[in-house]
């Protein structure tokens, strides 16, 4: 249930959304302008046994785009990661390398960040990594799937906006298992005990929870 109030910064009153995800009150500078405009933004939970939507990404090494959400054979695990300025994500990603055996003999594993092309393969080139490193996400395919999504606190960061980390289980059939969304680095699943949740629940087809 949503509901609404108000909130004051810099003396005036704004209004604040309650949604699924937080109170979410936003600022965003007018070119041009030297006084920051406040602006409502919210947030969408993921909505876990829908079908997500569907879509596709650049891969780093490879002609073809790789699609989620469509009809397969097999799970998916996507990780989405903020990019190459994170040192965070890289740890988690090494990490993710390390076990990545284990994780693609239960489920096909998808990672993915908006970076552009030259980044991303420059960390591939950096850490080698074994996975399907795909770049390009859109900030309406970040937000389809519930994702927080930041703007760099300077052109040192990043040039443009990203998203925050997650991690979605999606069933052979598109819909939306399992997820794990942050909004900051520092937050993320502990992978070995994800991949034992995941494994349990494909192997005795348990239900989604979580929607009471």
């Amino acid at each position: 249930m949503a509901t609404y109030g108000s909130s004051v910064r810099n003396g005036l009153r704004l209004p604040v959304f309650v949604g699924q995800v937080g109170i979410n009150v936003g600022t965003q500078r007018t070119i041009g302008s030297k006084n920051p405009k406040e602006i409502l933004m919210t947030t969408d939970k993921p909505k876990v046994g829908a079908k997500i939507e569907e879509m596709s990404f650049a891969v780093v090494g490879r002609s073809e785009p790789l699609s989620i959400g469509q009809e397969k054979d097999r799970w998916t695990m996507l990780f989405v990661y903020r990019g190459k300025h994170c040192p965070r994500c890289k740890r988690f990603l090494n990490k993710l390398n390390e076990q990545l055996p284990a994780w693609t003999a239960v489920m096909d594993v998808v990672v993915v960040s908006a970076d552009t092309k030259e980044k991303a393969m420059a960390d591939q080139k950096e850490f080698g990594w074994d996975f399907d490193l795909c770049y390009g996400m859109t900030e309406a395919q970040m937000r389809s799937i519930g994702l927080y999504v930041s703007s760099p606190l300077s052109e040192a960061e990043t040039t443009g906006l990203f998203a925050e980390p997650g991690a979605f289980g999606i069933r052979p059939n598109g819909t939306l298992m399992l997820v794990d969304i942050s909004n900051g680095p520092a937050a993320r699943p502990d992978l070995e005990e994800l991949l034992d949740g995941m494994t349990f629940n494909i192997e005795n087809d348990r239900p989604e929870r979580g929607t009471a």
